[in-house]
Parts: structure tokens; sequence; C-alpha cells
């Protein structure tokens, strides 16, 4: 078997939860015998392109003809059994999909955000939840609000690319939800219940990890993420003698910063490197994730889970599925997003063990690579069988 991969890697500027799942995919199937073929731009390129390639990137979105070109002549080359494509923006755009069809590839495609039918693909805006483009052809709302990388003239442009290619959307041959909300959402913008199948993403098993004390919060400080209702929270919550840890960088680090030289309980260890991270989370017995916008499925929750980490996350998006919160064995409880209620979420974590006893266990029945690996497999072979 024979994979294309395709994704758009994020600025590294922004560490991203996708790019980690688009390395550890690739990683885990070429494991398990797969032939990968990776089609990867990254979002860093585009600082060092001369000034007339810049200009002609403002309409990448939409098609990227060039990069339709080198990904012709790789299928051409390569021969591929399909083509499973994560993130098109901006440098490949959504016409690889159509490309790929037009070479007699099937395409595959996870969908990590809402961005068919939301331009910045967070459903929040402002503060707050926000779906005024859903189900719309042409997303008005969202270039008045400029909601894309904050300019109006770049959020046009996603607009026509959101706008032309509703219909390429609709002919992907199989979709890969993270969730069953994920399956809904996808319903709601016109995809059939044929071209859905859902499999939630994995991170590599960290084996035994001594329990380690207090709590991490590993994201982007951008609003979105919840660090702001997090420094809340702790205020209110009573736990002495244990400490939050802060990870991330983002426009909400002076806030973190600050509550850090206020309080001693409170650790902020700016933008860490993957090793760091692991240290953190090793340091660490529970992680929080909470998150203020429909989160889809956060890689630091199931990180969480496999180094035997309770999560305390807020009802929103995935983060509860991740904790199990309406299992019989949770590995961490999930609550509103206000102060008060995080808190109590905090203090029920710190006193009961049984929630990061939990842990190990939903990440290997749920999350671990063996499982998702033999689904993501599946899904493949099912497409390439039914020819």
């Amino acid at each position: 078997m024979k994979i294309v991969i395709a994704h758009n890697r994020y600025s590294s500027a922004q560490p991203s939860g996708e790019n980690t799942i688009v390395d550890y995919e690739i990683g885990a199937l070429r494991e398990a015998g797969v032939e990968v073929v990776p089609f990867l731009r990254s979002s860093d390129e585009i600082a060092s392109l001369p000034a007339h390639r810049k200009a002609a990137l403002a309409a990448s979105p939409i098609h990227a003809a060039g990069t339709q070109r080198e990904l012709a002549a790789l299928l051409e080359r390569e021969r591929p059994d399909l083509l499973h494509l994560h993130n098109p923006y901006p440098l490949l755009s959504p016409s690889v999909v159509g490309t790929a069809h037009k070479h007699g590839v099937k395409v595959v495609q996870t969908i990590h955000n809402y961005r068919h039918d939301c331009m910045n693909g967070l459903y929040f805006r402002d503060g707050h939840d926000c779906r005024d483009c859903h189900g719309k052809r042409w997303n008005r709302p969202g270039v008045q609000h400029a909601c894309y990388r904050g300019s109006r003239a770049q959020s046009a442009v996603m607009a026509v690319a959101l706008g032309v290619h509703q219909g390429t959307w609709r002919g992907v041959d199989r979709f890969i939800a993270l969730t069953d909300a994920m399956a809904v959402y996808l319903r709601s913008i016109g995809i059939r219940d044929e071209q859905i199948r859902v499999k939630p993403n994995a991170v590599a098993d960290p084996g035994a990890v001594p329990l380690g004390e207090g709590f991490l919060f590993g994201a982007r400080l951008v609003p979105e993420k919840g660090v702001a209702l997090l420094l809340d929270a702790w205020a209110r919550a009573d736990l002495p003698g244990r400490v939050l840890r802060i990870a991330g960088d983002g426009p909400l680090r002076s806030l973190v910063e600050s509550a850090a030289a206020e309080r001693d309980d409170i650790v902020y260890l700016g933008q860490l490197e993957p090793a760091e991270r692991d240290a953190a989370l090793a340091a660490s017995a529970a992680v929080v994730v909470p998150s203020i916008w429909q989160d889809i499925l956060p890689t630091t929750g199931i990180e969480a889970l496999a180094a035997g980490r309770a999560v305390v996350a807020t009802r929103m998006g995935g983060a509860p599925y991740i904790a199990g919160a309406d299992t019989d064995a949770p590995a961490g409880v999930a609550v509103e997003p206000t102060a008060e209620a995080l808190a109590h979420g905090l203090e029920a974590v710190a006193k009961d063990p049984t929630y990061a006893a939990n842990a190990r266990a939903r990440y290997e029945a749920v999350f671990a690579p063996e499982v998702t690996l033999r689904r993501l497999i599946e899904i493949y072979e099912e497409l390439i069988a039914a020819g």
C-alpha cells in the first residue's frame, strides 16, 4: 500500500498539535509497512520567498497552480493508492483533491478544525462561540470581522476559497472525523454519512512514567485555549501545596508572567522543546485543558492519558471525551467553562487518585497507537477495495 500524505505545516512559531499528529502518523504507518510519500509544505517557507512570490501567494488558498503541477508530477511518478490530506492552507489549497482525482487517486481527509465552514477554523470570535458563517456559501461576516489572520484582505481571499470549494469537499472520498461530534459537524455542512468514518488521534506511548505533583497547562497562550479562565479558577481553588505549571507562548504571555510573579504556586515555563515538555508532564500529576472554544481533540489531553495523568477539562469540544468524563471509569473531570466550576474540578482531581489510575487504561483502550493505526489502515483498505 502506498499513501501520499499531504499537509501544510503550521508555523513553527505557533507549535501545533496537528503537526505533531501528522508526523506521528507518518512514522506509525511506515513502521506498519505502509509506503508513505510525504507531500508537505510549511508556512515557515513564506517568510523567505521573494516579494513577487509572496504576492502570488495571495490566491494560494483558492488554487495554488504551482503546487498542483508539483503534485501532478508526484502522482504520475509514484502511482499511489490514496492521497491523505490534512491541512491544505495556505500553500496547498483544496485543489489538491481535484488534482488527485484527475490522476485516478482517491482522497481521504482528516478534519482537525472547522475551516470547511469557518475561515479561522475555530467557530470562535471576540471571546465567544460564533456560527455567523455556518451554512453560508460566502463568508461575508468573516470578512467583516477580519477572521482570517486579522486581515480583511486575506479574509476575503479565504471567503472566496471556501465558497469556491464547497463542491470540492463534497467530492472527498472519505473524511476522518476525530469524534462523533465532528461527524455531526460534517453532516451539517452537507457531507453524506457514507463519506464519514470516525477515528481519534493517537500519540506515541511514553511507557510507565512515575506520577509527579501539581497541574500542567501546555498550549498556545491565546484566549480560546482558556489560560485566563484557568488563572481565575486557580485563584479560587483551595489547593495548598499544589503548583500550576504553564507552558506555551502567545499574546497572553504577559498575563501569565504577571500571575507567576505574584504567586509562588504558579510557574511559567515559557515555550518548551519536546523533551522539555515531556519533563514538565512527568513532573505533574494532572493536565488542565480549560478551552473556551469547541477544541476538536486537544493533543495535550491524549498525552496526559498516555503518561498516566488525569485530565481536568471544560465541557467544550473533545476534551470531555478524552477524559472519559461520562464513562464508568473516568480519567478526569469535565466542568462548565466558568472559573468556579473549574476550581471545583481542580480540587476534585487533586483529592481523588483514581482519576490518574484510570488514565492509562483509557489511553490503551481508545488512543493507543495499535488501536488507532489499525482503524486508519482499515479505512484505507476499505476505500481501496471499493475500486
